[in-house]
Order: structure tokens, then C-alpha cells, then sequence
């Protein structure tokens, strides 16, 4: 059993801190910038205990977790005033499982070489399905000595963790996941809307090229709730644009053409123009619904 802090408990970090505190068994102490929460936390899986601070839950933990939204709420949570950075112990592990710029992660990384403890950027896949059902994939970059030692921890809620590269190449594999994604997410909303438009039974059409090149996670997960205009299903507009204004950012520092990523950020933004900033990524459905009405 490990002593182990949790800063971050949105739709991903609730559960995954509760994998954590029950299928790893380890003694964890939570924040969350609104208390109700991380007393929600305690209350639902009646162990664990609250902290008023960040620098408060990282005092006296070997391995400290992180999931919030961006580069800023991780700065204010790190090395901001009374954030973890500052209540951290020499030798200890920051593990970051924020979607966030490479940037930040190398600089994050430096700070806690600075002071003595290691930092690893760890973003995840399998959305909010995934982390409630310990069934993530986590892609690290760090130092191999720190990684060895948070991966036991990891895999109380992933089903796979792997160390990619130096600090930085977690967040880089997360970007390469996001453009892989959104390309397909608008190929396979385009093959429904034609289907339908069609006039084909998508039940048996999607039974049918399930089985070959065209299958998906995507596929096989949200066809059925994208033909029904279902979009309920996790990761939000709103985050997912987040995530590809990262991955143009990158692209633009390094050289990478990013067309269709760019042209799919420019869809989402329709999509969160006719309200649906909520709705989950497969809602790209929507707006070419919306447009076959409009004539």
C-alpha cells in the first residue's frame, strides 16, 4: 500500500482516484477545487480523506496523481500558491494525467528535478467510460526509474500504460490519438449520413463493415447512438477543441501539416454554435444532419 494524493476529481478523476483507493488498495487523500466534491469522493467509496490544499494532500505522499483541465489550472495546482510542487517530498512521484502542451510537461519536469522528485506527463484514453470501468490507456514520458515506480499504481484503473519517450511524449502521444480521432469521427459521421440518406438498413450495413478495413473502436461504439442523435456518451465538444487547438499549436512549432485536424476543429465549432458544446464527439453527426435539412 502506497500513500498517494489525488488532485482533480472531474467525470475522469473521481473515478479513477476511487480505482486507485479500492482495486489498488492504496491510502489516498483527495482535492478538488470545489470541497463538495472531493467530500462526495470520500462518501462514495467510505474510505480516503479530504485535503483543504494541493501542497495539504501531496504532504507525506509517495506518488501524487493530477487531473484537471489545462496548462493553467496545472500550473496553479503544481507550482502555484499552496500547490502540490510546494508540499512534495524529495524522491516522491508526480504523475499528470491533464491533457496538456508538451510545453508545460517539459516545464513541470524541470521544476520537480529542480526540487528533487519526479514528474511524469501521463495523459489518457478511453474516456469516461474507460476511467469508470479501470480500463484506460495511459501514455507516459518521463524518466524510466519514475514511471517503473507509478505503474503498479497506473494500472488500478488502465488496462495499459506505456512509457513513450522524455518528459513530453505522453502529451505528444495524446495529440497523435487526437488527430487519429478527429479524422474519424468525421469519416464515419459522413458514412452514416449517407447511409441514411441512402435509405440502407444501417443495422445490417454497419454489421456488415464492421468485419472489414473500415472497423473502429468508433465504430463499434457509437454508430448506433450517432444514427439516433444520441450524444451523451463522455468527452465533450468543448474539451475535444481544447485538445486539437493544442495539437495545431504543436503542429506549428514543429513543422507538421495538420489540414484535415484543422478543418474537423472548424466543424466542432458549428457544432457548438447549434448548442452543443456538451454533446459528446461523435455529435459531428449533427451538423452535417442539420445542414442535409437546411438544403
Amino acid at each position: 500500500m502506497a500513500k498517494a494524493a489525488w488532485i482533480g476529481l472531474g467525470v475522469m478523476g473521481f473515478p479513477m482516484a476511487g480505482h486507485l483507493l479500492k482495486a489498488g488498495g492504496h491510502d489516498v487523500v483527495v482535492y478538488n477545487r470545489n470541497a463538495k466534491k472531493a467530500e462526495a469522493w470520500v462518501a462514495k467509496y467510505g474510505a480516503g480523506r479530504t485535503a483543504p490544499t494541493p501542497a495539504a494532500a501531496a504532504a507525506g505522499a509517495e506518488f501524487v496523481f493530477c487531473c484537471v483541465g489545462n496548462d493553467e489550472d496545472l500550473r496553479a495546482v503544481t507550482t502555484g500558491e499552496d500547490g502540490a510542487f510546494h508540499g512534495m517530498g524529495a524522491g516522491t512521484v508526480f504523475i499528470d494525467h491533464t491533457t496538456a502542451s508538451a510545453q508545460v510537461a517539459r516545464e513541470l519536469a524541470a521544476a520537480a528535478l529542480d526540487r528533487g522528485f519526479s514528474f511524469l506527463d501521463a495523459p489518457v484514453s478511453g474516456g469516461q467510460a474507460g476511467a469508470e470501468n479501470g480500463a484506460l490507456t495511459v501514455m507516459c514520458g518521463g524518466e524510466a526509474d519514475a514511471f517503473e515506480a507509478a505503474k503498479p499504481l497506473i494500472l488500478s484503473y488502465a488496462r495499459a500504460v506505456t512509457l513513450i519517450g522524455p518528459s513530453g511524449a505522453g502529451q505528444l502521444t495524446k495529440m497523435v490519438n487526437q488527430i487519429a480521432i478527429a479524422g474519424l469521427v468525421q469519416g464515419l459521421s459522413e458514412a452514416i449520413a449517407f447511409g441514411q440518406q441512402a435509405g440502407l438498413d444501417l443495422d445490417l450495413v454497419m454489421a456488415t463493415i464492421s468485419k472489414g478495413a473500415a472497423q473502429s473502436w468508433q465504430m463499434e461504439n457509437r454508430w448506433k447512438t450517432m444514427s439516433e442523435g444520441s450524444f451523451d456518451f463522455g468527452f465533450a465538444v468543448d474539451w475535444m477543441r481544447k485538445d486539437l487547438a493544442i495539437c495545431l499549436d504543436e503542429a506549428r512549432s514543429n513543422g507538421a501539416r495538420l489540414p484535415v485536424t484543422a478543418l474537423v476543429d472548424q466543424f466542432y465549432a458549428d457544432v457548438q454554435a447549434m448548442g452543443g458544446a456538451r454533446w459528446d464527439t461523435s455529435s459531428l453527426v449533427a451538423r452535417l444532419k442539420s445542414r442535409a435539412k437546411a438544403g
